[in-house]
């Protein structure tokens, strides 16, 4: 190992490497259990817990490193809807977000808002709601509300010939703890749909 510091595009790589090679079977943590319910662990194979508990002992260490070397989790996307076209920071979702890359995020928040807006104008809001198994809608006043108790956004879209959906993620807390409730209450995201008028979202 050479004594240059990893950049966060090349802790991506290894990560995608060290996941294929974990798949492959190449990695297993031999002492990983299913689920640790002897019940539930006759019913589940033991090969895929150890190559799941591999790639995440892989991905522990990756982040201590981030840590210790300070190395930013965050990529720069692009985003396009109707034409208009923002850069966006957001955290890779193999990595973790450093101090310093919250702060980017929430530098980032207005333009990402602002985008939002223009380019939602006229569309139906939904908010997801019941762990995204369900949508309650929503205007844009309650949009405003919910960004104003939330620390940073991020955008990503789904797009058909004939469809069209806008997801505004307004979060608060460690990004990679803010999915799923993970890292609730501490952690955690509100997730805004828009889609064109007498249209329901499907992401």
């Amino acid at each position: 190992m050479s004594n240059n510091i990893y950049t966060t595009k090349e802790l991506i790589e290894i990560l995608a490497q060290e996941r294929q090679a974990c798949l492959m079977g190449q990695r297993l943590n031999l002492t990983a259990k299913a689920s640790g319910n002897p019940l539930i662990d006759k019913f589940l194979k033991s090969e895929g817990a150890q190559k799941f508990a591999a790639y995440q002992d892989f991905k522990e260490t990756i982040h201590r490193y981030q840590r210790e070397h300070e190395v930013s989790g965050i990529v720069w996307r692009q985003v396009t809807v109707n034409g208009k076209t923002l850069q966006m920071p957001e955290v890779d979702a193999q990595l973790i977000a450093l101090k310093s890359d919250i702060e980017t995020l929430k530098v980032a928040k207005p333009s990402i808002l602002a985008f939002w807006h223009e380019v939602t104008a006229g569309m139906d809001l939904y908010l997801s709601v019941n762990n995204g198994k369900d949508f309650r809608s929503i205007s844009p006043a309650d949009v405003g509300r919910i960004s104003q108790r939330t620390e940073w956004a991020g955008l990503c879209n789904f797009e058909k010939s004939d469809f069209l959906e806008i997801i505004l993620q307004l979060g608060w807390g460690k990004p990679e703890e803010a999915v799923y409730k993970r890292g609730w209450p501490t952690s955690g995201s509100e997730y805004i749909h828009a889609v064109k008028p007498g249209n329901r979202p499907i992401c």
